[in-house]
């Protein structure tokens, strides 16, 4: 390999270093791996969350609250799934089988989260960890909508809540 060639790979290699990327002996970069220690919650240094900038307190009326609007904005199932893969990987679950996870928004769109950010998209077990599923955290963004688009709660208390954790987020917001 040319001295010039060596030196761009070493440089480039240290860059993506300290960006938290590594790489393989393949030349393909990963992210760091993220823990399975906060499950059935996502591990927050991978996945912190992000907001959908269109959607706030003000504009709630004419996104979040209007019907079909979360369907409107979701990404395609090629993007989740394909992100999901990498996702799988990064947090190095035992099971791979992309069929046992939903690629969820950690806030959900129907909250202003957004659609397309890996910062809000982590693989969730569909099965029981720690007694919660998938599908509990469903019901828990459901009743977080309802309440926002009721006027019960304010829209940032809610993202903040389910973004920290999604099993005490109800409580959180006073709607246990």
């Amino acid at each position: 390999m040319p001295r010039m060639r060596q030196l761009a790979v070493a440089v480039s290699s240290l860059a993506l270093a300290t960006g938290g990327l590594i790489i393989t002996t393949t030349g393909t970069a990963h992210a760091a791996s993220c823990s399975q220690s906060y499950l059935p919650i996502q591990d927050a240094a991978c996945q912190p969350g992000a907001l959908n900038s269109a959607v706030t307190q003000s504009t709630i009326n004419s996104t979040i609250c209007v019907p079909g609007y979360s369907s409107s904005i979701r990404p395609s199932t090629s993007y989740t799934n394909a992100l999901k893969v990498k996702q799988i990987a990064e947090y190095g679950y035992s099971d791979t089988s992309t069929a046992d996870y939903e690629e969820d928004h950690l806030i959900p769109l129907s909250l202003g989260g957004n659609p397309t950010s890996a910062q809000n998209l982590w693989p969730e077990p569909r099965y029981d960890v720690g007694g919660y599923a998938a599908t509990d955290k469903d019901t828990v963004e459901y009743k977080l909508y309802k309440a926002v688009c009721a006027g019960t709660i304010r829209l940032a208390p809610a993202q903040r809540a389910i973004a920290t954790d999604w099993t005490t987020a109800l409580q959180a917001v006073g709607l246990s």
